[in-house]
């Protein structure tokens, strides 16, 4: 059973993330990176289930793996075409394949899906200073990452250098996926970034006021989650409630938003 004092640390916590994630998720979904999103948390199971096996921090195992797929991705995506898109697929499904194979049993649930353990103030303090260092970090490059994104032609006169930028960017996202395990696990994580990016870019009519709805519905989705979990003692993990507020969510906006040309 949660106190009020865990519960507190842990929506903090969570509020801050979703934060940081609504604005990752928002570049990479104009990054067209949806699959890779789901490459990257996946890749975080094998690390989890080694660092289980071995007796260590299962945040280790996940940050090992997540560095090597981080640098994988950023090599495949100065591809383009069919092979690419194929290659990532077979990723996806090894990860995946990898981490149920190594994670013990007993421990493959919680891996997979969070969990729903009392947060403690170390926890809280180490998740928020972690999600603020990643939210600062990307508005500090916003602009560079913004000319990247439309124009790399015009990025490259301007000094900016391309390959760089994506890499940082990559090395964000795949933080964001790190510091998001605690709430979804490694096969829910990526749809924090993915899902209230793509309802703020359904109700957004420009650039701002698409991070603004991107983060808003991140938020939204995790505290409605937590909360709801909080309640629902039978519940083992919060990571599933989370996800499907954010689907309703995006539901609704598609419903219901005006659409903006």
């Amino acid at each position: 059973m949660k106190t009020s004092a865990s519960l507190v640390y842990e929506l903090g916590a969570a509020m801050l993330v979703a934060v940081a994630a609504g604005l990752v998720g928002a570049f990479a979904l104009l990054k067209r990176m949806s699959l890779a999103s789901d490459v990257l948390s996946h890749l975080a199971l094998p690390g989890i289930g080694i660092a289980l096996v071995f007796r260590l921090n299962p945040i280790l195992g996940a940050a090992s793996t997540l560095l090597v797929g981080t640098l994988l991705v950023w090599g495949l995506e100065k591809k383009t075409g069919i092979a690419t898109e194929a290659v990532i697929g077979v990723v996806f499904a090894a990860s995946l394949a990898l981490g149920a194979l190594i994670t013990p049993v007993e421990e493959l649930e919680q891996a997979l899906f969070g969990q729903l353990q009392p947060m403690t103030l170390t926890g809280f303090m180490a998740a928020s200073a972690a999600a603020i260092a990643i939210t600062t970090m990307l508005l500090r490059r916003k602009d560079r990452l913004t000319l990247a994104l439309f124009s790399h032609g015009l990025a490259s006169t301007t000094g900016v250098n391309v390959n760089r930028v994506n890499l940082e960017f990559l090395l964000l996202f795949s933080f964001t996926i790190l510091v998001s395990l605690k709430f979804l696990g490694a096969l829910l994580a990526g749809a924090l970034l993915m899902i209230p990016a793509a309802t703020g870019q359904r109700m957004a009519a420009g650039m701002n006021s698409f991070l603004k709805y991107s983060v808003a519905t991140s938020v939204a989705s995790v505290v409605a989650g937590l909360l709801l979990a909080s309640r629902l003692p039978h519940l083992p993990t919060a990571g599933p409630v989370i996800v499907l507020a954010a689907a309703a969510i995006f539901i609704l906006a598609s419903l219901f938003a005006p659409r903006h040309t």
